[in-house]
């Protein structure tokens, strides 16, 4: 079982590990300009599956894995992770974005793998522990800050074969982060890649890293291009098997809104279910009233959209301005403004997260 710590709990396990620290203490960071970049906190979690079982779990000062040369997260890319966020609200609590579905879609990835399934209970609690033990990281309600969490399951061991792993680690971690796209809720260009971001049967609809080491060159490459002057935020991926549907952007989902006011994400095997597109999804149908589905979204058909963007834990709601595919660059509602879809999904979501909106039953976890 994995619960949260208890405030004496947390006390004698600071004081175990030397911390002269506290959840309170002030920490020297410029809300104002935090990034999305690595910041090193004071807690992380760490839990070991062994001979058929996971144990408790504990957390530790220390942020430097030990594992064996043999890992197969090292050698066959056994190993997935999550991502989600905690905020701080206006009254001074802390919610905890959904996670019980990062829960699950980790479940599914470790399926994939072949690797143990975490459990509701310990991925939770080992979430709220991480939170409550970095609590000072949290960025004050008004920043537009979050606290970014980050769970994974990694493959360790000594082996050499290609097989499923004889241990596994457990971990979550924790940083503080500001917007993933520097700008907020400002437009940004994306340019349609060559390369595919998974296979049509392969791992794309897990959140494993080899599908984000297939996009780090494409990735590069997008953003260093320049075309008539614009220059574009990452790359698009249309869909493995016929090259004529967009499936995702970048390190996240798409979404558009159709001029007959639909709703429309796309529809594969080889997209990542995004926790945050399919809140938008019910957020659009339940508290916009328009009509959603999850369909093809063809690249050369973007004259039937007056809004597009991109969706996921970091970079939340991004619109995109504009999309270059081949020689002709398509704008939507504006390169330099959100469109008012966009805006309205934009403000309930960001509502709901940091306590402001009343949030569908089950979605905010409390600490």
């Amino acid at each position: 079982m994995v619960a949260t710590l208890s405030a004496d709990a947390l006390r004698h396990l600071r004081h175990n590990q030397g911390m002269t620290t506290t959840p309170t203490t002030p920490v020297d960071i410029d809300w104002s300009t935090l990034g999305f970049s690595y910041i090193r906190t004071d807690l992380r979690y760490l839990s070991r599956w062994k001979d058929g079982a996971w144990d408790a779990g504990t957390l530790t000062e220390d942020n430097v894995l030990h594992i064996s040369e043999g890992s197969t997260a090292l050698h066959y890319g056994q190993q997935c992770f999550e991502g989600l966020k905690a905020y701080r609200t206006k009254d001074g609590s802390i919610h905890i974005f959904r996670p019980d579905q990062n829960a699950a879609r980790m479940r599914r990835s470790c399926r994939r793998l072949l690797m143990p399934e975490i459990s509701d209970e310990q991925f939770i609690g080992a979430v709220k522990q991480v939170v409550q033990a970095n609590e000072r990281f949290i960025p004050p309600y008004g920043t537009g800050g979050s606290l970014y969490i980050r769970p994974y399951v990694i493959g360790v061991g000594d082996n050499i074969g290609v097989r499923s792993a004889p241990e596994f680690l457990f971990g979550v971690f924790c940083l503080p982060v500001g917007p993933y796209f520097k700008g907020g809720l400002t437009p940004q260009n994306f340019i349609v890649s060559d390369y595919d971001r998974a296979a049509p049967n392969g791992t794309g609809a897990a959140k494993v890293g080899g599908n984000y080491a297939a996009s780090l060159m494409p990735g590069q490459q997008a953003k260093q291009t320049v075309i008539e002057g614009r220059h574009f935020a990452d790359a698009i991926y249309l869909d493995p098997e016929t090259h004529t549907k967009i499936e995702e952007v970048g390190a996240a989902n798409f979404y558009a809104v159709t001029r007959d006011g639909r709703f429309v994400t796309p529809r594969s095997p080889s997209i990542l279910a995004s926790i945050t597109k399919y809140s938008l999804l019910y957020l659009a149908e339940h508290r916009l009233n328009m009509p959603v589905e999850e369909g093809d979204v063809y690249i050369d058909r973007l004259d039937g959209y007056t809004e597009a963007g991109a969706c996921g834990t970091a970079a939340v709601i991004t619109p995109i301005g504009g999309i270059q595919y081949g020689d002709e660059f398509h704008v939507f509602y504006s390169e330099t403004e959100a469109g008012p879809v966009t805006r309205r999904l934009y403000d309930e979501l960001v509502g709901i997260q940091y306590g402001d909106v009343e949030a569908p039953e089950g979605w905010i976890v409390k600490i």
